[in-house]
C-alpha cells in the first residue's frame, strides 16, 4: 500500500464517494494498492483487468472501430476505459492504465509508452476536460519499474483531480483528526 493510495481512500471516503479501476499494463496492482489500505472497502467498487484487447471493448465499452485503428496503447482508449470502468461498476471515479510495459513494442508504441485516465463527477468550473482527463507517459526501467511508475502516475492523476474538487470540509475533518483548529 503506498500513501497516495491512502490518501485517496481518505479522500474518496470522506467525500462519500467511490472509485473503479480498469487495468491493462498494470494487471491489478493499481486494485491491489488500492485494497491494501485499510478501511478501502468504504471507496473502492471493484477493478476490471482487460489485458486482451477485445476485452476493452467488450467489457468497458471501447470503441471497437478505435481499437482496429489505433490499438490498445491510446490515449482515447485509456479515457474509454475510465469512462467504462466507471459506468460499468457505478462508481463515482474511474481510473485507467494502458500502454507497454515490454519487453517488445506493442501496437507500433515503444517500451515504456503508457496512458494512464481519470474520468469522474466533473462540474463547471473544475478545469477538466469533459469525458474526464488522460496523461501521457514515456518510461524508462525494466517492465517492472514501468508498471510501478505507471500506478503512481494514475493515483497522482486522481489525487490531482481530487483535490481540484475539494469541498472544503475534508480538510477540516483532517485539521480535526490530527488536532488542529
Amino acid at each position: 500500500m503506498s500513501s497516495q493510495a491512502a490518501d485517496v481512500v481518505r479522500l474518496l471516503t470522506v467525500r462519500g464517494e467511490t472509485l473503479a479501476v480498469a487495468e491493462s499494463l498494470t494487471g491489478g496492482l493499481v486494485a491491489a494498492d488500492v485494497t491494501g489500505v485499510p478501511g478501502a472497502s468504504k471507496a473502492f467498487r471493484g477493478s476490471v483487468t482487460a489485458y486482451a484487447t477485445e476485452l476493452k471493448h467488450e467489457l468497458l465499452g471501447v470503441d471497437a472501430d478505435l481499437l482496429a485503428a489505433r490499438g490498445a496503447v491510446d490515449p482515447q482508449v485509456a479515457a474509454q476505459m475510465a469512462a467504462g470502468v466507471r459506468k460499468a461498476l457505478g462508481a463515482d471515479w474511474g481510473v485507467a492504465t494502458t500502454g507497454v510495459a515490454g519487453p517488445e513494442p506493442q501496437d507500433g508504441r515503444p517500451v515504456g509508452t503508457v496512458f494512464v485516465a481519470v474520468d469522474g463527477p466533473f462540474g463547471p468550473g473544475s478545469g477538466s476536460a469533459s469525458g474526464g482527463k488522460v496523461e501521457a507517459l514515456r518510461l524508462n526501467g525494466d517492465r517492472a519499474e514501468i508498471r510501478r511508475e505507471s500506478v503512481r502516475s494514475v493515483l497522482a492523476l486522481l489525487l490531482t483531480e481530487l483535490a481540484g474538487e475539494h469541498s472544503g470540509n475534508e480538510r477540516a475533518q483532517d485539521t480535526e483528526q490530527n488536532g488542529g483548529f
